[in-house]
């Protein structure tokens, strides 16, 4: 079984770099694809990210330094990855992995577009530093 599709192509191997914090996956049509990690979490298949309908989806920023903590099979169609941010509801089918590879240039200049319009980042925001306050003496 491919994944809900049957006429994509299964994966034959699929790698989680750590360091490089890249997803390698070669199917058996030949072709082999490697997602970031931060690709793969700005368009998790979760409600949380895609919502329950058009329009609702949700802009995933401040996700450059997102990594994939674990890798869970569902069944023989899909993996369900548990990334560092805590976002563990995604269930990445082959079909969906093989979309993602296919159109990734394509979504992620659409993923930086929308970044850009919404004045947001994908870098998470530096946490506030206490400044030195100075008080005047008595």
């Amino acid at each position: 079984m491919a994944g809900l599709n049957t006429n994509t192509p299964s994966p034959t191997k699929i790698v989680v770099h750590k360091v490089s914090r890249v997803l390698e996956i070669e199917f058996s049509d030949g072709r082999s694809f490697r997602l970031p990690f931060e690709f793969l979490r700005v368009y998790s298949p979760s409600a949380e990210v895609r919502g329950h309908g058009p329009g609702q989806e949700v802009l995933q920023v401040g996700k450059a330094d997102v990594t994939i903590e674990a890798m869970e099979p569902v069944g023989n169609y899909a993996v369900q990855p548990r990334f560092s941010d805590g976002h563990a509801t995604g269930i990445y089918s082959w079909d969906y992995l093989y979309y993602l590879g296919h159109s990734h240039n394509r979504l992620w200049h659409e993923y930086l577009a929308r970044l850009e319009k919404a004045g947001a980042s994908r870098h998470a925001a530096a946490p506030l530093q206490a400044a030195a306050v100075k008080r005047p003496r008595h």
